[in-house]
């Protein structure tokens, strides 16, 4: 597969909610709907009233690339993406990847407020013109202010609760979801479907959460595949162009280092979520409990991460999972080219053989941990 031809194909056919099906690799994209349940939760407060208000979030489309011609499958892989993404575009290639080399289903299912789980205008630079001009306002020299992450980096510096109760709606909707297929549901799979997950960046986090606290006990025996990501929160360097700008990430790492776990406004969420969350989020969070439980986890999870990535780093894989456990399970590599956390397989200016390579040493890794 020549990469770069390829991340343009797919691009070009793919069209959010239309089923498609893709010839040359017979990979059908299959589109379902999804209705999140969180706020009809009772005692537990999750979002504010405002973002309640955000209806995209709590009803959208979701791809699932399937074997051409399957109608239900026994096996699925949950891929989950990063911070601040507006578009399935990037994983659009990845996802046939895993379809086709692992024979499973991929479901792409977007995190609370990302993709298509926001309004519109988020994206949309002449109408994020007026918030442009606040975040300058305020902060009149810096750089990393951009139309991409200006609408969730105001939202952060508003209120960085947001960081973690759309984490908490993701990962509820995930376990409403994984029941709904678990018991017969799901048009697309059958009772008793095994799960697992192909996670990227903040993804990664998010499902090692997931995997700690294994609510309901769903994800027993899922196994976790992470590429670039895996890091404790405190370590992580999110301040990108691309992600939020610097003001943003200061405010959000302060807040959830020093304050979150003792002055945190939120009501009645202390449970094992909670607790699995507090454990990630800096390693002299109860060190020893927090690779207990990774060893406990043991050979279920596997990774790749890239020596330049500097929004994730592999030390801070070694804080969150220890030395000897990320050595045995994170593979650390390089690519002979330019690349970021947010880019690692950069279509422009990239030697098409080099990239080729790059992209199936990580993915051929992912499906024969996955298949």
């Amino acid at each position: 597969m020549n990469y770069s031809e390829r991340y343009i194909q797919l691009d070009s056919l793919f069209s959010l909610g239309k089923d498609y099906h893709i010839e040359d690799s017979q990979v059908d994209i299959r589109f379902f709907f999804f209705r999140s349940n969180i706020n009809a939760r009772k005692n537990i407060f999750f979002l504010s009233e405002q973002d309640r208000r955000i209806s995209e979030n709590s009803f959208f489309a979701y791809p699932v690339f399937c074997p051409a011609g399957r109608t239900v499958s026994d096996n699925a892989i949950l891929l989950l993406h990063g911070l601040n993404e507006r578009r399935w575009k990037k994983y659009l290639t990845w996802a046939e990847y895993l379809c086709v080399q692992t024979g499973k289903p991929v479901i792409l299912f977007p995190m609370a407020f990302h993709i298509n789980r926001g309004p519109t205008w988020w994206s949309d630079p002449h109408k994020l013109q007026s918030s442009m001009e606040i975040r300058r306002g305020q902060f009149a020299d810096e750089s990393t202010i951009s139309f991409a992450n200006v609408a969730l980096s105001y939202r952060l510096s508003e209120n960085p609760d947001r960081f973690y109760l759309s984490g908490r709606q993701t990962l509820s909707d995930i376990v409403q979801l994984t029941q709904t297929i678990k018991k017969g549901y799901h048009p697309a799979f059958n009772p008793n479907t095994h799960i697992d997950i192909f996670s990227y960046s903040i993804g990664s986090f998010l499902s090692q959460t997931l995997l700690m606290a294994n609510p309901h006990k769903l994800f027993s025996n899922s196994r976790l595949f992470m590429f670039c990501g895996g890091s404790i929160f405190s370590s992580m360097a999110g301040i990108s162009r691309n992600i939020m700008d610097k003001p943003s990430f200061e405010k959000l790492q302060d807040y959830y280092i020093h304050f979150f776990d003792k002055s945190s406004k939120i009501k009645g969420l202390r449970d094992k979520v909670f607790k699995a969350f507090n454990l990630m989020i800096a390693p002299d969070h109860a060190p020893k409990k927090r690779e207990v439980v990774f060893r406990h986890l043991g050979d279920r999870i596997r990774g790749i991460s890239l020596a330049k990535d500097i929004v994730i780093p592999y030390k801070g894989i070694e804080e969150a999972m220890g030395k000897e456990f990320t050595a045995d399970r994170v593979e650390l590599i390089d690519f002979p080219f330019h690349y970021s956390h947010e880019n690692p397989f950069p279509t422009s200016k990239t030697n098409p053989s080099q990239l080729n390579d790059a992209f199936n040493r990580v993915f051929s890794s992912a499906a024969n941990f996955l298949r």
